[in-house]
């Protein structure tokens, strides 16, 4: 793990129940049949509430579709959003969408046939083949699927403000580029994202600037993982100044650099206020022809003011005269 600390909780969801084993093919696997299901987009999160009211079909028969994290877990009772497939792609090559729902167990009337069915909570999600007839039966998906709840503090358990904390989750391995694939971006913390089991790789930003830790998480099934960060970065509100402790010149521009003279940020403004990782730095203010530096070192947990004196012994050089 690069710059911190991850603490893993896991916390059993759901009580056990006896099912029947059902047959499923899981999201994240594909057989010949699942290859062809090309999918609407879905939204990051379920909606919640009342099962919406599926595509009936007169003379058809009847199918309720139940779903849970586990095979020893409960029905999942909302949350759920259920989309119905024909078998056979149509026109433009997809599977033609038969029937939806939105909730939990739904109940739906589908004409007599194959069809292929998929349950997502959130991001997780699991696809089925079923075969409807004229007598009533019922099928169950089980989705191997669990929660992640991520949070960071500073050194010390100090709170992060939310505002300036954001996670996004990849896919564990990456491409032949060395790339992962984003599965969900700008999380905030202490949101519960529902995800199928398996690893991933969380990216937790504090700021907009390199204030990034990254690490792998396993998620399990019917568990939820919640994740704490400790990020090593303060906040800092840079000003020029004719005197310490004097007010802020306005119409300044800011450049950061790092210790071994990258880019880091620029900026304009009589203040600038940004988060930074603990490390070495150099600021440069720049005010109509002059230019003024001041070197600086960010620790972990210590937001501070930090001034930079609009004098001559610490001007860089004339603007002009810059190279």
């Amino acid at each position: 793990m690069t710059g911190g600390v991850f603490r893993l909780f896991l916390a059993l969801a759901g009580a056990v129940a006896l099912v029947t084993q059902p047959v499923f093919v899981n999201a994240q696997e594909s057989d010949d049949a699942a290859a062809q299901l090309q999918l609407p987009s879905i939204s990051s999160f379920a909606p919640a509430g009342d099962s919406s009211t599926p595509l009936a079909m007169a003379g058809g028969g009847e199918i309720t579709l139940s779903a849970k994290l586990t095979e020893e877990g409960q029905d999942i009772s909302r949350g759920l959003v259920w989309r119905v497939f024909a078998q056979e792609p149509g026109p433009d090559g997809k599977l033609p969408l038969v029937a939806s729902s939105h909730g939990g167990t739904s109940v739906f009337n589908l004409a007599p046939g194959g069809y292929l069915v998929h349950a997502s909570y959130g991001r997780a999600g699991a696809t089925k083949r079923i075969t409807v007839g004229r007598d009533s039966k019922s099928e169950n998906l089980v989705l191997d699927a669990g929660g992640l709840k991520l949070d960071a503090v500073l050194a010390g358990g100090v709170r992060i403000p939310p505002a300036k904390l954001k996670f996004s989750i990849y896919e564990a391995d990456s491409d032949a580029n060395g790339e992962r694939a984003l599965i969900i971006p700008d999380v905030s913390p202490n949101a519960i994202v529902r995800l199928n089991s398996g690893t991933y790789h969380v990216v937790s930003t504090y700021g907009t600037v390199n204030a990034v830790i990254r690490s792998d998480i396993r998620v399990e099934a019917g568990k939820l993982t919640e994740a704490t960060v400790e990020h090593h970065a303060a906040e800092l509100t840079m000003k020029l100044v004719r005197e310490p402790g004097g007010e802020a010149i306005a119409d300044t521009s800011w450049s950061i650099l790092s210790g071994s003279g990258d880019p880091v940020r620029e900026m304009v403004g009589a203040f600038a206020s940004l988060v930074l990782a603990e490390g070495d730095y150099t600021i440069i203010a720049k005010n109509k022809e002059r230019i003024y530096q001041r070197d600086f070192t960010v620790v972990g947990g210590r937001n501070q003011d930090v001034e930079v004196l609009a004098t001559d012994g610490n001007s860089v050089t004339d603007v002009e005269g810059a190279d």
